[in-house]
């Protein structure tokens, strides 16, 4: 697929990229490698103040840089602006952090003949990131500050359709200092992400994008023995317990199913309503719905964006239609959607049985599954009832026994009385088909270090 920035909203080509030679790639590679050799010996505080200074250029261009994403893929400009925020603070995170997080750490033994043992936190080397168009910074953010701060050099494969925000954020690192080749951006095609992976040099890949791409690239990353971490697809259930506060939790439903056009891994795509309150939820969900606006990304007015793409916008709407083939109801909701841009009608699914497919599938744009549930052990069935285990929420008075039936609810991540989010000091990450591994805090930071153990023992030899 070719590089290009097509604005979601006018359809416009505005710019293309071209792939880069093989020739190319193995010079970035070799760059890479001869950066990491002298960035695993900079000093932590070396390290913090180039990623100090990449943040303070992030806030004091933010308006640029915000412009950019909503062009690229017709973010809303205030959530543009957000996501400008959010790295720069995840780049102040490991600022403050990293060098208390990658301390040696001295272990408990249990006979003192076994000497004293040290647990110490090296980088591996070259690091591959294959990232997403939905938080085109974000992402770039959530990887490289936790791995320039371990030590790791970096090479970026973005999406295909933000090629300016992957060379803005390597332009930022440059401008903030960073070394030559510790973080590079290729337009790289599938065959030569697959080359990266194979050289000797390359001892990781961090992938956050669709389940496909994930198995290719995990498998790739297994069979060439190269740690990975994969943060797939969600399809996060939204808890409605009979006590909840509906004046409360009904904007938050409409916030967390549409945020970023809905084109969220975490976004609330399972609506699951205990009886009591169903038909009083459903009557405000689809009222709170029908008030959005779509329109103009870059007008503030503007509260539900544009697709990605036209092909986005497509295939979404062939997915309705096949729910809809098994069994499903659909009701579209609100005003008409504009004709210009790639938008999707905000569309509510019920009546979604278990014998239907779509029950079990990730809907990336304004698509509402909504199920009634008998009661509380009923919801928590229906949430679990998914191939998917990234985040969910729980929507109750009760804050105690919120987070008892949080417990209940398997996946990555559960907020009680909030849509699930992300931040800089939360870890995030999955299980089942939404990955593994873990992201941002000090999880993240040792996801690609080598955990290494040095004890000195003085002792006689015993034969």
């Amino acid at each position: 697929m070719p590089y290009a920035t097509t604005n979601p909203y006018t359809g416009e080509v505005i710019k293309t990229f071209k792939n880069p030679t093989d020739a190319e790639v193995k010079a970035a590679i070799d760059q890479a490698h001869a950066a990491f050799l002298a960035w695993r010996e900079t000093s932590h505080a070396a390290r913090a103040t180039i990623l100090q200074k990449a943040a303070d250029l992030l806030r004091k261009d933010a308006d640029a840089y915000a412009k950019l994403l909503t062009l690229e893929m017709g973010k809303l400009i205030g959530e543009a602006k957000a996501e400008v925020e959010l790295s720069a603070k995840i780049f102040e995170y490991y600022v403050r952090n990293a060098a208390r997080l990658l301390q040696p750490e001295k272990l408990p033994v249990d006979d003192p003949a076994e000497g004293e043992a040290v647990l110490v936190y090296e980088p591996l080397g070259v690091l591959l990131a294959i990232e997403p168009w939905n938080f085109p910074y974000y992402q770039i953010a959530r990887i490289i500050a936790p791995q320039l701060a371990a030590g790791n050099t970096m090479l970026l494969k973005h999406a295909s359709n933000v090629p300016q925000s992957a060379a803005a954020f390597e332009k930022l690192m440059r401008d903030a200092g960073l070394p030559a080749g510790a973080f590079t951006n290729l337009y790289a095609t599938r065959s030569q992400v697959e080359m990266i992976i194979n050289d000797p040099r390359v001892h990781g890949v961090a992938l956050t994008g669709s389940e496909d791409a994930g198995s290719i690239v995990a498998a790739q990353a297994g069979k060439a023995l190269k740690k990975s971490t994969m943060e797939l697809g969600g399809a996060d259930a939204f808890v409605v317990l009979a006590d909840a506060d509906l004046d409360k939790t009904v904007p938050w439903a409409v916030f967390g199913r549409h945020w970023n056009g809905g084109q969220v891994c975490v976004s609330s795509k399972r609506m699951i309503i205990v009886d009591a309150v169903y038909d009083d939820f459903v009557n405000r969900y689809r009222n709170g719905v029908a008030g959005l606006k779509a329109g103009d990304p870059f007008d503030p007015a503007t509260t539900l964006a544009p697709l990605s793409s036209q092909g986005a916008a497509d295939e979404i709407k062939e997915k309705i239609r096949q729910a809809v083939a098994c069994g499903a109801k659909a009701e579209e909701v609100g005003p008409p959607v504009p004709n210009q841009g790639a938008f999707v009608q905000p569309t509510i699914l019920t009546e979604v049985g278990e014998d239907n497919p779509a029950r079990y599938w990730e809907f990336f744009g304004p698509v509402s599954m909504l199920f009634r549930a008998q009661d509380e052990d009923d919801a928590v069935r229906i949430a679990n009832d998914t191939p998917f285990g990234l985040g969910g929420s729980v929507f109750t008075r009760d804050l105690k026994h919120g987070a008892e039936v949080a417990r209940r609810i398997s996946t990555g991540m559960v907020f009680v009385n909030h849509p699930t989010k992300v931040e800089a000091d939360l870890p995030f990450g999955g299980i089942r088909r939404s990955g593994y591994g873990r992201e941002l805090l000090g999880l993240g930071l040792k996801e690609f270090v080598n955990h290494k153990l040095i004890d000195v023992v003085d002792i006689d030899a015993r034969f």
